[in-house]
């Protein structure tokens, strides 16, 4: 992402985890760092599970800056229902016997 000057400006991947009473609880991609942000500061329609590619703004992510993912998200639940698929795949069924 560039900034007004052209300038690259850092940008983060955060995934809205949940929402309680106002607050969003986010979590950043690339250490899982968590924050807890309330929804008016981020995009319209923001919801549990809503991808965000947020800027940085002095080290600090900008959030009236974020903007929605959609692709990113769809790209994530496909990989995830291939994942379950496979494990589905090797379940032999029946009881477990112990």
């Amino acid at each position: 992402m560039t900034d007004e000057s052209g300038a690259e400006r850092a940008e983060h991947i955060w995934v809205a985890d949940r929402i309680e009473s106002g607050i969003a609880v986010l979590v950043r991609d690339d250490d899982a760092e968590t924050k807890n942000v309330p929804v008016p500061l981020l995009p319209a329609g923001t919801r549990e599970g809503t991808v965000l590619r947020v800027p940085e703004d002095q080290g600090r992510p900008a959030w009236s800056h974020a903007v929605v993912d959609d692709e990113m998200r769809l790209e994530r639940l496909r990989e995830a229902e291939e994942v379950l698929r496979r494990l589905r795949g090797r379940d032999p069924g029946g009881d477990v016997v112990l």
